[in-house]
């Protein structure tokens, strides 16, 4: 059975002012899959991703995230949906076990639930021998870990990655990336994911949209998109090679 649309964007302008930060995009993104957001600084990713998330109203166009407007029901998307920014922000004088607790009960989360994944949480993102340690404490890549757990405590249906795997060393890329996978293919979490690291995006993707000067230039699997601009197959093209070509061209 096919799977449902989960982010559906039809038409989605957002302008500030004269300038078009997101030019009509049209959208759509089904369950459990896992969907990279490509393009330059500027391009319209994050205003996109604000718009998603209730955080900021379009100018003109529609949303649908798991059926819900997210301008006139954000307090329902964010009962569903988990964000991971680039800058991931604790309260540093709180020990990891801490922050996730009162994330949990932000949520409404019950504390013998919580409590539960909390510890499942550290576990998996191996952080469950420095859960007692405070936050400011941290290096880059074990805020990231955290910032997983604090995106999953809830068990959200759709996840929002803004350059998930910056700040950690190979093997904690390799896990992040494995972690990403396994949640869309066992959990069928959907992953939108925005990341300028195109071999990463290419190792887990199972489509891409590429977004330049506010405009959705390129949308789909990224073998259809190899051949379609470079007229190769999968095995002769990398991901960059495809996207320089679009941003050449614009």
């Amino acid at each position: 059975m096919e799977n449902r649309i989960v982010i559906e964007a039809e038409e989605l302008t957002k302008k500030y002012g004269v300038q078009i930060a997101v030019n009509q995009l049209n959208l759509k993104v089904k369950e459990g899959e896992v969907f990279g957001f490509l393009g330059p600084n500027g391009a319209g990713k994050t205003t996109t991703l604000l718009m998603f998330l209730g955080l900021t109203e379009p100018t003109s166009g529609r949303i649908k995230i798991l059926g819900f407007d997210p301008t006139r029901e954000p307090f329902r998307i964010k009962e569903k949906v988990g964000f991971l920014p680039e800058n991931v922000g604790f309260y540093e004088d709180m020990d990891a076990r801490q922050n996730l607790r009162y994330i949990a009960r932000l949520n409404r989360i019950p504390d013998r639930v919580s409590e539960r994944r909390i510890e499942e949480w550290l576990e998996l993102v191996g952080l469950s021998k420095e859960g007692g340690k405070k936050v400011g404490t941290y290096s880059k890549g074990m805020r990231q870990r955290l910032g997983i757990a604090e995106v999953m405590i809830k068990e959200p249906k759709i996840i929002f990655l803004d350059e998930p795997t910056i700040g950690l060393d190979p093997d904690g890329t390799n896990w992040m990336l494995d972690l990403i996978h396994s949640l869309s293919r066992e959990k069928k979490i959907t992953t939108f994911l925005s990341s300028h690291l195109l071999d990463q995006v290419q190792r887990i993707c199972d489509r891409v949209g590429i977004m330049i000067k506010g405009n959705l230039v390129a949308s789909g699997p990224i073998e259809e998109l190899a051949k379609k601009k470079l007229g190769v197959d999968a095995k002769d093209y990398t991901l960059e090679e495809i996207y320089m070509t679009y941003f050449k061209e614009a």
